[in-house]
């Protein structure tokens, strides 16, 4: 059974054939396919294009079903020649058919997932301390990872709203999100507080990040002198509480005898005579009273 070679490798065929009597060097073809739309993800158009060494060589004419040269510079002849084996061949003309029904059949489906997406913002503030100026910072704020790109972001001092300085021009990120940033120069001073007001499409309300001077090192060194005297303290307390508390009682008087003690016999006591032949020991006999208060 004979096999056909693939399309595409009869179009490189043909390139090489006519590149080689033109004494030309290294090359590369691809093919490139566009369907703008328009904001209610409707397709406005359709472009598929034969393309030599980033330059657009051969078009597709969806109205007609042909291809036509696209290159009225020195390759206008090659890319004639290469229209002609195209539209003979029915299954380049069949390949951009399929793909300009692919265009209008997967627009709508894509549109809501793409372009009506809304993916909010991150918001970071750096600060940057300037050399020789005493108390001046930069203030950079970052937002990034937003879409759609339209974003607008705003410096507030203390909850006034001030004036930008350079805001770098919108950068896409690759992945359908975008990013910027905005510089601010501050004299900065005890109690200020610098806020980074970002609007964005996906935001019910403005994101704020809040930036404020840190404390002066003669400050910084009292409150961590006061800090390391109080924690002293408190160890001194603690363990003063804790050696109280350990101690035993003292010992105190002697309880006298209580209920169900008996005392013994006193001093000078002794075996008290008894009628019979044979006296024993005298028992001593203990009644208590209590007394239930």
């Amino acid at each position: 059974m004979h096999r056909h070679p693939p399309p595409a490798m009869g179009v490189l065929g043909v390139l090489v054939l006519v590149l080689s009597c033109q004494e030309a060097a290294a090359f590369l073809v691809h093919v490139a396919s566009s369907c703008p739309l328009a904001a209610n993800g409707s397709a406005l158009a359709f472009g598929f294009t034969l393309i030599f060494n980033k330059n657009p060589l051969v078009c597709y004419n969806p109205d007609a079903r042909h291809f036509v040269p696209c290159d009225w510079g020195l390759l206008h002849g090659v890319a004639g020649l290469v229209a002609t084996f195209l539209n003979n061949d029915t299954a380049w003309v069949q390949r951009a058919e399929d793909r300009r029904q692919a265009c209008r059949d997967l627009a709508t489906h894509f549109w809501a997932s793409t372009a009506l997406r809304r993916t909010p913002p991150q918001v970071r503030i750096v600060p940057v301390p300037l050399p020789n100026t005493p108390n001046a910072v930069l203030l950079t704020c970052h937002v990034w990872g937003f879409y759609p790109p339209e974003v607008t972001v705003l410096w507030l001092h203390n909850g006034d709203m001030v004036a930008t300085g350079d805001t770098t021009k919108l950068l896409p990120n690759g992945d359908w999100t975008y990013q910027t940033q905005v510089t601010l120069m501050v004299t900065a001073k005890a109690g200020d507080t610098f806020t980074c007001s970002v609007q964005h499409a996906s935001l019910d309300r403005s994101l704020q990040e809040d930036w404020g001077p840190g404390l002066s090192l003669g400050l910084m060194v009292k409150v961590v002198m006061a800090a390391v005297i109080m924690t002293l303290g408190l160890v001194v307390f603690a363990a003063g509480t804790f050696i109280y508390c350990r101690q035993a009682p003292g010992p105190g008087p002697g309880p006298g005898p209580g209920p169900g003690s008996c005392p013994g016999p006193g001093p000078g006591s002794g075996p008290s005579p008894g009628p019979g032949p044979h006296p024993g020991p005298s028992v001593a006999t203990c009644d208590h009273a209590v007394t239930k208060l």
